[in-house]
């Protein structure tokens, strides 16, 4: 069977297949009775610890305490007897190396006895240490293929959980990862100590302000994943979206997005039955998912969970990718979470929602009806705004990557420039503070919808930008420009660091304007008014994807990077160095080796990429072109001995463009031939400047054939296809 008629076939097979849609029953099924059912929380810990390891362990989970190894083996059993009631057979320490995954290595609870029998075991050695192969994962040279030992070490303030499988559940416990000599291989470890840093930090500020009685600050975080739906045989017919998680070919479909019918509207039917199912597998787990609904790209749909601590919530963000994708192929859909898995629509992103609260339960930045008179929650702002401009630069890097590259400001994504974006109350508070002192703020009021039947609505006192890449909401700020597929832990350690920064900087000059006699509202007001006079460069407030705002920002000294390989080098610049290794995030050691790791991450991406298109276009394209070609070449002949005067245009045009995708393809093996990976950054700057322009030649080529070949005998699934056949 030709590659053609594959594809037909899917198409034909999609619209006779009746998909079993009624997996999950909530008429004999409550929401609130499968909640966490899944996870070892603090119900579970209650119910199954002795109340002296108990206490010990919430003592650790709240306050940050260090544990008592000794508590350790009473935790393993009571885990250990919980996971088996629950039908696992297995455990394993689950990981967030430096790919971008999280890993795993499942041991069985199981023991032999001298006796020929065998007993269920688990010690507290085992819960709080595993010890992977460590040179097998990115290390960025600080662990040799001879050098392999790495510890995982148990994450006691992030629950373990049962993951279930057809065959026997598995135990699961969160943990960090590093190497034998010390150092962070993973996500979560500088994610740890970055919240450690601004829970200091914030704890400083808010006995200025006469608490305390608080003890930590935590940072909390809910991010909207956003992911594309299609038919699995479209997803097994197209070899990119297979490897490379996007399309490296597809002409655009006659109808994208232009409608704006997609944005909100009614959720198919199949993809409603997934979503449901998803969700409830994730409520299992304690994943507090809370809204579904279409995004405005063809086939693309967004889940937001509530605000949870950033560490479990970066947790439950990795779950959210695994069970999304896993559900998928239950319904006979792929999941695609790549950043740009179709071009000329919407890409997919990850707003990073991120606050900080006490220990008490007081959202820091929470403005309140007033924001004018709330001293507290101004210096938080203020301090967010002075990090964000101070450190644009680390933020960027947060959300590099090859994928997110073909994301920032195309379609509807914020630019890769970062500002603030505050609202019409907050930003007119700031300019008022400028000045000296802010007495007042603005108000929403009521909304008149001039309709009698329907109430009056309160209105906000401030707009909201969906251009900006870091947008203040109401009571959080919204890191829009993370990507889809990027692990969160990323974005948020840098923020946590950043504003510790800043928070200390103000921390330390308001204790010693106060120390000197200096009134606490005067010193606030004097350090504010400076803060922002040095820092309001970075509030922009008007529209982020107008042409005209790459020149303002230019104008006002902001970076803009506009890819990956741009803003590399800022890892390793001596002021972040400095920075992050002040506040214990990041050692240079440990941010030399992310440089490294980074680099060879987007080196091998555009790699496998390049490779890819290159295979495509002369197994896959070329020959259906030519196909075609010869049945022209052959009408053409017929028409002639026929005694008619046939036109060429079509042929000449075919002809002329199959020669182009020859060509280039030719000059991307070429170029590909050429690499030197020997010094990372090098190979990443060759894939940008020399491998990523002659691929879009390659792709220029091949799409215009699609719109030139005859149907029946174009080989891949076309975007018209993939974006609308459900």
């Amino acid at each position: 069977m030709s590659s053609a008629n594959i594809r037909h076939e899917a198409i034909k097979s999609i619209a006779t297949t009746r998909h079993a849609l009624n997996r999950v029953d909530f008429r004999k099924m409550r929401l609130k009775d499968i909640f966490g059912i899944n996870v070892f929380n603090e119900e579970m810990q209650r119910a199954h610890l002795p109340e002296d390891v108990f206490n010990a362990v919430q003592r650790t989970i709240k306050m940050g305490e260090p544990m008592d190894p000794s508590v350790a083996d009473a935790v393993a059993t009571a885990m250990k007897d919980w996971a088996i009631q629950r039908g696992a057979t297995h455990y394993c320490h689950l990981f967030q190396p430096m790919t971008g995954l999280t890993a795993e290595k499942h041991d069985s609870f199981l023991t032999p006895t001298p006796s020929g029998g065998a007993i269920a075991e688990f010690s507290g050695k085992e819960l709080i240490k595993g010890e992977p192969d460590a040179s097998s994962f990115p290390s960025g040279g600080l662990r040799a293929t001879f050098e392999a030992r790495g510890y995982t070490a148990w994450d006691p303030t992030s629950p373990a959980f049962i993951m279930e499988n057809p065959n026997g559940s598995t135990l699961v416990i969160p943990t960090a990862f590093l190497s034998w000599t010390g150092e962070a291989l993973d996500k979560k470890t500088p994610l740890l100590r970055s919240m450690d840093a601004i829970s200091h930090q914030a704890v400083r500020v808010l006995k200025i302000f006469g608490k305390h009685d608080v003890q930590r600050a935590i940072t909390t975080m809910g991010a909207e994943q956003e992911y594309f739906l299609i038919d699995k045989r479209f997803f097994y017919a197209r070899p990119d979206l297979i490897t490379a998680g996007c399309t490296l070919f597809g002409a655009r479909p006659p109808k994208g997005q232009e409608m704006e019918d997609q944005y909100f509207g009614s959720i198919p039917e199949r993809v409603l039955a997934y979503m449901a199912e998803t969700e409830v597998e994730l409520l299992k787990l304690g994943v507090p998912v809370k809204t579904r609904h279409n995004e405005v790209a063809p086939s693309q749909y967004e889940l937001a969970p509530l605000f949870e601590n950033s560490n479990l919530a970066t947790d439950h963000q990795n779950l959210v990718m695994e069970l999304l994708r896993k559900t998928a192929d239950k319904y006979g859909l792929a999941c695609l979470i790549h950043e740009k898995p179709f071009d000329g629509v919407n890409g997919s992103g990850k707003h990073n929602n991120w606050s900080i609260c006490s220990d008490k339960g007081e959202n820091l930045l929470n403005p309140g009806d007033t924001p004018h008179d709330n001293a507290q929650f101004l210096v938080f702002c203020c301090a967010v705004i002075r990090a964000v401009n101070l450190h644009a630069d680390l933020l960027r890097v947060a959300i590099a990557g090859a994928a997110n590259d073909r994301r920032l400001g195309a379609n509807e994504a914020p630019p890769a420039i970062i500002s603030i974006f505050l609202g019409d109350q907050l930003n007119d508070i700031i300019m008022q503070i400028e000045k000296g002192g802010a007495h007042s703020s603005k108000q929403g009021g009521l909304f008149e919808t001039g309709v009698s039947v329907l109430p009056r609505l309160p209105r906000e006192a401030g707009d909201r930008n969906r251009t900006s890449p870091f947008a203040f909401t109401g009571n959080k700020f919204e890191f829009r420009a993370v990507g889809a597929s990027q692990n969160i832990a990323g974005a948020n350690t840098v923020l946590n660091a950043i504003v510790a920064e800043s928070l200390d900087v103000i921390a330390t000059e308001l204790e010693t304007l106060i120390a000197g006699g200096k009134d606490r509202n005067a010193a606030v007001r004097g350090v504010l008014s400076r803060v922002i006079r040095d820092n309001k460069h970075i509030i922009f407030n008007g529209d982020g994807y107008s042409a005209g705002w790459h020149q303002e920002a230019a104008q006002r000294g902001l970076p803009n990077f506009k890819t990956t390989v741009d803003v590399l080098p800022c890892i390793i610049d001596q002021k972040n160095i400095d920075l992050l290794g002040k506040y214990k995030v990041y050692t240079e050691k440990e941010l030399r080796s992310r440089f490294a790791i980074i680099c060879e991450a987007y080196a091998k991406t555009i790699h496998v990429e390049a490779n890819l298109t290159s295979m495509m276009a002369r197994t896959i394209i070329l020959p259906a072109c030519l196909r075609y070609q010869t049945e022209l070449a052959h009408n053409v002949t017929a028409l002639k001995a026929a005694g008619i005067s046939p036109s060429l245009e079509l042929l000449q045009i075919v002809s002329t463009t199959i020669t182009d995708l020859e060509k280039q393809t030719a000059e991307l093996d070429k170029i590909l031939l050429t690499e030197d990976s020997s010094d990372p950054y090098k190979h990443a700057c060759f894939m940008r400047d020399k491998v990523l322009p002659v691929m879009a030649l390659v792709r220029k080529a091949g799409d215009k054939l699609e719109t030139l070949v005859a149907d029946d005998l174009w080989p891949l699934p076309t975007y018209r296809e993939m974006l609308f056949i459900k």
